[in-house]
């Protein structure tokens, strides 16, 4: 499937802000980042050619870093970044109160918007400039778990 299949298959709502969300992310991720289609949903990865090891649970695949799907019954953004950086984690806990007066419904790394008009895109775009690849790699690098059998 490609990313222009994944949107045109979406409902008309839904389409509408993930289009939004991901041209704000377009607009602002940091320049190394590809866009894929992923785990079912949109993606951003830092590519082989920048990242040659992939991710570890198979190399084969690119270093995820964001993703956006269309859930049954929500929106989710994936971001990396927030489980691996407690400073991002942080600063986006605390600008979430500016951009939006609904509750944060948040896992480790999914941010979950159950209704399109309560997403703000701004701040996604603001989330997505945070961290570039190489800071994505060091990162991932120092939270990585060791392969089986080494220690």
């Amino acid at each position: 499937m490609t990313v222009s299949e994944f949107i045109s298959g979406l409902p008309d709502d839904r389409r509408t802000v993930i289009e939004s969300m991901r041209k704000a992310i377009n607009d602002n991720l940091p320049k190394g980042f590809e866009e894929t289609m992923s785990y079912g949903g949109l993606g951003w990865v830092v590519p082989h050619t920048l990242y040659p090891p992939g991710y570890h649970c198979d190399p084969k695949t690119p270093l995820p870093f964001l993703s956006l799907a269309s859930q049954k019954s929500h929106i989710a953004l994936y971001h990396m970044g927030l489980y691996a950086s407690p400073e991002m984690l942080n600063w986006f806990s605390a600008e979430w109160p500016k951009h939006s007066a609904k509750k944060l419904d948040m896992g480790k790394s999914c941010i979950r918007f159950k209704k399109a008009e309560d997403i703000p895109v701004g701040l996604i775009g603001e989330l997505a400039s945070k961290m570039s690849p190489d800071q994505w790699i060091a990162a991932y690098e120092a939270t990585k778990p060791e392969p089986k059998g080494k220690k």
